[in-house]
């Protein structure tokens, strides 16, 4: 349902906007190429922040000279991540304080990862049951970020348009996910630089967010 705000519903990427799982990702990385006698590195990581994760298997099964097909390293670092976020997951800073705004005011919240769901539900058992609304991840969608499916989906789930949604992400691949959905983008990039453009608005941290600022930026580019 709608909210007396501007924006009516606030859709969270997972990795790195809501959770600070990218050092996990980087030490599972990390340790699975190790086995293939590969040092990654930083610019590894980043070529690969956001996913999706057919293109970090194939570019990890290149890195290893094809030793193993780039689907075994697919399934290699989603089982190696599983383990890892099973045991928990710091939030992001800002993270909870913005969660907690957004059922205060009753703003419907959404979860869109370019995860499976396995990763998803990992992330998801430390959270109250309810919190999301929906959540999506690789498995429910045709096409995965970059492309828009995910977000425009779980607006639909909301009942709301998706052009009165505010999107969190972190990845350049999302944040181009987000924008062609037709929604407004906030960033909070690392790794990789993002510029603010039409709809889109980089901070550095979800600490800046209070519901003023949001509105603002939401009447910014919807006025």
């Amino acid at each position: 349902m709608p909210t007396s705000f501007n924006f009516h519903a606030v859709l969270f990427d997972m990795d790195g906007t809501l959770v600070n799982s990218e050092p996990q990702w980087l030490l599972a990385e990390t340790e699975l190429m190790a086995g293939y006698g590969v040092n990654w590195e930083q610019s590894d990581q980043a070529y690969c922040l956001g996913g999706p994760l057919d293109r970090v298997g194939t570019y990890m099964a290149d890195k290893a000279n094809n030793l193993e097909s780039g689907p075994f390293f697919t399934n290699a670092i989603i089982q190696l991540m599983a383990q890892r976020l099973s045991k928990g997951v710091a939030l992001m800073p800002g993270a909870q304080k913005l969660l907690d705004l957004c059922i205060d005011q009753k703003i419907p919240i959404a979860l869109v990862s370019a995860s499976p769901r396995i990763l998803v539900d990992a992330v998801l058992h430390q959270f109250p049951r309810d919190l999301f609304s929906i959540s999506i991840s690789s498995d429910e969608v045709a096409r995965v970020k970059p492309f828009p499916d995910g977000y425009i989906d779980a607006a639909t789930h909301l009942g709301v348009e998706i052009g009165k949604c505010l999107v969190l992400e972190d990845s350049l691949t999302g944040v181009q996910a987000a924008k062609s959905s037709g929604a407004c983008v906030l960033a909070i990039p690392h790794l990789v630089q993002i510029n603010t453009a039409d709809r889109l608005n980089v901070i550095e941290s979800l600490e800046e967010l209070t519901l003023e600022v949001m509105q603002s930026f939401f009447q910014k580019w919807n006025p």
